[in-house]
């Protein structure tokens, strides 16, 4: 018989994953973790009862987190990450030439089990003489901090939890006080179609902090429900314009290998669907 994973992340709407390992269940200081293996999926990560990354399709979400920005920007030295504890997006961060990339999660624990459980995700970016990781809360040392960084990357879980603090206005407030000039900041808002409420409080609170700000759209598998969307800003830029001729070039001449981000992907992902831009401007 089959042992099955159900994730009831809305009300009434659920989905379940056959689970034909369990690899590791137990409590951190802050949330329930479970790890197992899927056979269509790989192994399989779930903070309080909800999928936060997979295996096999965790390229597409990680990608368009950390390239989409770091070429928008054209030269980027200094990146901060909050949350993004099972290294991927500080994975991809380093395939760029930057300097230094900082990276703050709440929860030691899940860092640790991403070692050792999902060790693909990280491949070895923790250990990057330029990473610094650091185990905190991400809010504080966004208020605390005096450094000054060219992307702020949030990774967070949704906004109830440890993630709740990471989609206030005061957090998007310090997010851009502490951006360099030309600085973006990216946010996961979830799965529009089913977290309506969630994208269009971001569009409000981004209202008033940055000069330009919006949405783009990625297809995730794993995320239930169409697209999920990532919400930017910034003082300085607007990511929703065509690329120009030279970043386009950049792209090409970083000869990254992706299996999900290219430059006709990062232009197209701004083109929303009518029911996620009508939601962005209800903001």
């Amino acid at each position: 018989m089959t042992d099955w994973f159900r994730e009831d992340l809305y009300p009434s709407v659920s989905q379940n994953f056959a689970r034909q390992t369990l690899l590791y269940e137990g409590d951190t200081d802050f949330q329930h973790v479970e790890i197992f293996e899927n056979q269509a999926l790989g192994r399989v990560m779930a903070l309080d009862g909800i999928v936060q990354t997979t295996e096999r399709d965790e390229f597409i979400y990680h990608e368009m987190m950390t390239h989409v920005p770091v070429f928008a920007h054209g030269d980027v030295r200094r990146v901060l990450i909050i949350g993004g504890g099972d290294g991927g997006v500080l994975r991809e961060v380093l395939r760029h030439p930057v300097e230094r990339v900082t990276m703050v999660d709440i929860d030691g624990q899940v860092i640790a089990l991403s070692k050792e459980f999902l060790p693909s995700l990280s491949a070895g970016a923790f250990d990057d003489p330029r990473a610094e990781v650091i185990v905190g809360d991400g809010v504080q040392f966004v208020a605390d901090t005096d450094g000054q960084f060219d992307v702020v990357i949030i990774d967070s879980t949704d906004p109830i939890g440890p993630g709740e603090g990471l989609f206030t206005r005061s957090f998007y407030q310090r997010c851009a006080a502490i951006l360099a000039d030309g600085g973006i900041v990216i946010t996961q808002n979830g799965v529009p179609y089913f977290q309506a409420e969630e994208l269009t409080r971001t569009s409000q609170r981004f209202d008033g902090v940055f000069a330009n700000f919006g949405f783009y759209v990625v297809a995730v598998p794993t995320y239930y429900g169409g697209f999920m969307a990532l919400g930017w800003g910034s003082n300085s830029r607007d990511l929703a314009r065509p690329l120009e001729p030279t970043r386009l070039k950049q792209i090409q001449a970083a000869g990254l290998e992706t299996r999900y981000y290219n430059a006709a992907i990062h232009q197209g992902a701004f083109a929303l669907p009518q029911y996620i831009q009508d939601l962005a401007d209800a903001g």
